[in-house]
């Protein structure tokens, strides 16, 4: 039995991707680049999930009104995965084993709710790529919307 404000809809999908530029080891706010693409594509009512493609970097929703939280935030990870000569695996150089691990204590993907053409966030929440890596590097986000359609303009 459905509940008396339940409303069914057939669903139709869509998706992409985006590539961010980051700085190095840091946040970087993409809750505009993601809400942008929602735009484009007519997202209306669904689900949107965001994946990153590496291993050294990772996906989360956090604060977004005190910088200082990045702050703390970097610092806890640095504490959890330090660098040092103690790993194994050390090839692509002294960042890279604790970027793994963190990537691996954080978020590779993340599901967001949309209604009415926008993400359902918190009013102090935004969505960040955190890169786990000391130099910039160039990182793909794939975008999956799976929902109703304001229009099939873009929808393909």
């Amino acid at each position: 039995m459905l509940a008396q404000d339940t409303v069914r809809h057939p669903l139709s999908q869509a998706h992409g991707h985006i590539v961010v530029e980051t700085n190095g080891a840091g946040f970087q706010d993409v809750t505009r680049h993601l809400a942008n693409w929602l735009t484009e594509i007519g997202a209306e009512n669904g689900l949107l999930t965001a994946f990153i493609r590496h291993t050294s970097a990772s996906l989360t929703i956090q604060e977004n009104a005190d910088p200082n939280v990045q702050v703390d935030l970097l610092r806890s990870l640095d504490q959890l995965a330090p660098q040092g000569p103690h790993y194994v695996h050390d090839t692509e150089g002294p960042d890279d084993m604790p970027a793994h691990i963190k990537s691996m204590l954080t978020s590779t993907s993340l599901g967001i709710p949309v209604v009415g053409g926008s993400m359902v966030l918190g009013t102090w929440q935004g969505l960040y790529v955190i890169e786990h890596r000391s130099r910039p590097h160039s990182r793909e986000i794939a975008l999956h919307y799976l929902g109703t359609f304001f229009s099939d303009a873009g929808v393909q």
